[in-house]
């Protein structure tokens, strides 16, 4: 069922891999709500509708960049990405490489977060990143 493919998900997690203008269109909050709750937490795309990337960032999900079309055209549905290290890769600058388990590849991708999107997505939310500052304030 549904419920249950978006519950094993949720439990191993998944990245969502989109092709040019990804978002495009209604640029609801929920475009990004959703997929987090599902357990979404990288998104890659050739590029970005500018208002879904930023609801992304501000809903704790990573959104990176292909470097390279041959990349996005080397990945099929289904397969298995992972992500070795993947807060410190992020921590450390732009570039992410991304192995393909299932075809024995790897992809450099990168980020363009500004260093307030990063701590946001690094916190998990936009909503953790300012009740931590409340807290700051208050201590």
């Amino acid at each position: 069922s549904f419920f249950d493919r978006a519950m094993e998900y949720q439990d191993n997690g998944f990245a969502v891999v989109g092709g040019t203008n990804y978002g495009q269109g209604s640029s609801r909050e929920h475009a990004a709500i959703a997929p987090r709750w599902l357990g979404t937490r990288v998104k890659i795309a050739k590029s970005y509708a500018r208002i879904h990337r930023q609801n992304l960032a501000n809903f704790g999900i990573l959104p990176l960049l292909f470097k390279d079309d041959k990349s996005y055209d080397s990945i099929e549905q289904g397969d298995t990405l992972r992500f070795r290290t993947l807060r410190d890769q992020v921590q450390a600058g732009t570039d992410v490489e991304v192995t393909n388990a299932d075809k024995d590849e790897t992809y450099v991708v990168e980020h363009d977060l500004s260093e307030r999107e990063l701590e946001m997505v690094l916190e998990g939310s936009q909503i953790s990143v300012v009740k931590q500052e409340f807290a700051d304030v208050e201590a």
